[in-house]
C-alpha cells in the first residue's frame, strides 16, 4: 500500500505506519491480516476531517484497533478449522529489536501464543495496555467500553496471561547459545548434545496447516521432544542447514532441507534452557522472511 499524494493526511499515516502494523500484527498474530488492516485503517483514515483531531496517533490507533478486532473475530473460524496447532506468522526482524526487551517479548511466539487463548475484546485491551501503555479512557473508545470495562477487562486479561506466560526470558547471550547448540544437533545430527540444553518441562509446537507435516498436537517433556527430534532427523535423510537469525525479536533459526527452505524454528529460552521451541512449516506463513519487518511500540 502506497499512497499517492504526499498530503498531510498520507504524512501521518506513514510517520505511525510501524506502529500501526505492530498493533494489528500483535493482535492477529498474522501479517497478511495486519496489512489488510492497515489498508482498511488508511480508507478510513483519508476520510476524516483532520481539524476536528485532536491526536492523530491516538485516533489512528483507534482505526486500527477497531479493524482488528473485527478481522480477529472473523478468524475465529478460519482457526477453528486449522489443522493442527496455530502459531503466529514468523516476521524477521531487525537485531536491535532483541535488544529492547519489552518489544521483543510482546513479539515473541511464546507470548503471541498465550494471547491466542484470550477473547478478541481481552486481546485488544492486554495490547494496548500492556505493549503500548494506551491510557483506559482511549483503550475504552477503540473497543467500544467504558473506561470501568476496560480496567476489569484489562485486569482479567492480566490475569489470564499471568497465569499461562513463561517464565522470564534469558539474557540474550544465553539464548543466543542455546541457538548454536540446537543449529549444531540439527546439523550433525547429534541430537544427544542437545540434552543438556532441553528443559525437563520444554514444550514443542509444530505448525504445518496440513500442507507440511507437523505433529498435531504440542509434544510435552524432554524425553518426547529428543526422540521426535531424533527420529526426524533420522527419517528424512536430508542435508539439514541452519541460519541463525532474529525472528519476532528474538533468537531463531532458518531451517533448510537439501538446500530448500523449510522452516523457521523459534525458541524461548529461560536459565540458559530451551522452554519452548516453535516451528513453523506452513508455507502460507513464511512470506515475511526476505526483509526484515520494521516493528515499534512507539
Amino acid at each position: 500500500m502506497k499512497p499517492h499524494a504526499a498530503d498531510p493526511a498520507t504524512e501521518t499515516f506513514l510517520a505511525h505506519r510501524n506502529l500501526l502494523f505492530t498493533v494489528a500484527y500483535e493482535m492477529l498474530g498474522s501479517a497478511a491480516d495486519a496489512e489488510d488492516v492497515l489498508q482498511e485503517t488508511w480508507l478510513r483514515w483519508v476520510a476524516v476531517d483532520l481539524d476536528q483531531v485532536r491526536d492523530q496517533r491516538a485516533y489512528l490507533v483507534r482505526i486500527t484497533t477497531r479493524q482488528a478486532l473485527n478481522r480477529l473475530r472473523s478468524m475465529k473460524q478460519r482457526k477453528e478449522s486449522y489443522v493442527g496447532p496455530w502459531l503466529p506468522e514468523p516476521l524477521l526482524t531487525a537485531p536491535g529489536v532483541a535488544e529492547d526487551s519489552d518489544l521483543a517479548e510482546s513479539m515473541s511466539m511464546a507470548l503471541m501464543l498465550v494471547l491466542e487463548t484470550l477473547t478478541p475484546t481481552e486481546r485488544a485491551v492486554f495490547v494496548l495496555r500492556e505493549a503500548f501503555d494506551v491510557d483506559y479512557d482511549e483503550i475504552a473508545e477503540a473497543v467500544g467500553k467504558t473506561p470501568a470495562a476496560v480496567r476489569q477487562i484489562a485486569h482479567r486479561a492480566r490475569q489470564h496471561v499471568d497465569a499461562r506466560r513463561p517464565r522470564q526470558q534469558a539474557s540474550q547471550d544465553q539464548a543466543w547459545a542455546a541457538v548454536e547448540s540446537l543449529q549444531h544437533a540439527l546439523e550433525t545430527g547429534d541430537v544427544q548434545s542437545l540434552l543438556k540444553v532441553l528443559a525437563p518441562d520444554i514444550v514443542l509446537v509444530g505448525d504445518g496447516g496440513g500442507v507440511k507435516h507437523a505433529a498435531l498436537r504440542p509434544i510435552l517433556g524432554q524425553d518426547k521432544v529428543f526422540r521426535l527430534l531424533q527420529g526426524g532427523l533420522g527419517k528424512a535423510g536430508a542435508i539439514v542447514t541452519c541460519e541463525a537469525a532474529v525472528v519476532n525479536g528474538n533468537p531463531a533459526l532458518l531451517v533448510h532441507l537439501d538446500g530448500e527452505f523449510d522452516g523457521v524454528m523459534a525458541v524461548h529460552v529461560d536459565g540458559g534452557q530451551i522452554t519452548g521451541m516453535y516451528y513453523v512449516r506452513n508455507p502460507q506463513k513464511l512470506t515475511r522472511l526476505d526483509e526484515e519487518t520494521p516493528i515499534t511500540l512507539r
